[in-house]
């Protein structure tokens, strides 16, 4: 493939991605889903090959649901995460004219998908749903060491800025006393669901901005706070990062199973020293045509 056949914005997220942010900045704010814990992306694509679903057809349900989809709404704290719920959820997975557009796009995209548009498989939102849970409960094994030694040197604020859910109080996943829990670790913590935003809605880079200014200002003492171009934006989501960077803030992505990419940006940062011993090498997807049943 040559340099032209590359889409524009492919090209302008790649140079964004390798880029060193130009301002030594005072706040570091991490997502957390891909970024300080693994995504749950392994858990999706298992689920759909499990069903002979095209890779994707999730995270497209759920992207083009917005911004009244179930999903976003649990996200923004609109929702109990109870069977009604779950309920909702499972239905807009199985959006028929949303099918019917992946499906065509898949198949150009793969020609050996049979052409004729298949019926949905049906699909168990609430399996899925804790399956992804379970996975992304584990610390990322690149980022999670760099965010140590960064509270450590006591050199920056560290921040949060997640879509989160909240689980019911009875949860094991509610309990956040555990020293592992990246949150520990976090100066000031936005939670979507708990603010009624969700990411990349401009509102919640304001009201992160916000918290953050009045952190540094009667915690810290600065009286010249915090000014957006001073923060420093790591997701893993684009969408999401260019409106970080439209909010004024520095970005960096954390790309998908090469975490220690990002690490080794945020050392030519900091100054610090950050990475873990863990190796150097990518996690690709898994594309395993027979799973066991989740």
């Amino acid at each position: 493939m040559s340099q032209e056949d590359y889409p524009v914005d492919f090209v302008l997220d790649s140079i964004d991605s390798i880029m060193p942010p130009s301002k030594q900045p005072k706040v570091l704010l991490f997502d957390i889903g891909g970024v300080c814990v693994v995504s749950p992306f392994q858990a999706i694509l298992d689920y759909e090959l499990s069903l002979d679903i095209p890779p994707g057809w999730v995270n497209h349900c759920i992207s083009r649901s917005a911004p009244h989809g179930f999903w976003h709404r649990l996200e923004r704290g609109e929702m109990p995460m109870d069977s009604a719920w779950f309920s909702g959820f499972t239905s807009d997975l199985h959006n028929s004219s949303l099918w019917h557009s992946f499906y065509t796009t898949a198949t150009q995209q793969d020609p050996s998908l049979p052409r004729a548009i298949p019926p949905l498989p049906t699909l168990d939102g609430e399996l899925l749903f804790w399956e992804m849970m379970r996975q992304s409960r584990s610390p990322d094994p690149w980022m999670y060491p760099a965010l140590k030694a960064l509270k450590s040197s006591g050199k920056y604020i560290l921040a949060a800025l997640s879509n989160t859910v909240i689980f019911p109080p009875n949860h094991p996943y509610s309990n956040t006393s555990s020293p592992d829990d990246p949150r520990n670790y976090f100066d000031v913590f936005i939670s979507s669901a708990h603010v009624g935003l969700r990411k990349p809605d401009p509102k919640i880079y304001e009201l992160a901005l916000k918290e953050l200014d009045k952190f540094a200002r009667e915690k810290r003492g600065r009286k010249d706070g915090v000014k957006a171009e001073e923060v420093l934006f790591l997701d893993d989501i684009g969408e999401n990062l260019k409106a970080g960077k439209k909010s004024g803030f520095q970005t960096i992505k954390v790309n998908l199973g090469r975490a220690f990419e990002a690490v080794d940006q945020l050392e030519e940062v900091t100054g610090l020293k950050l990475a873990g011993d863990h190796p150097r090498i990518p996690v690709k997807p898994v594309l395993r045509k027979k799973v066991a049943k989740l």
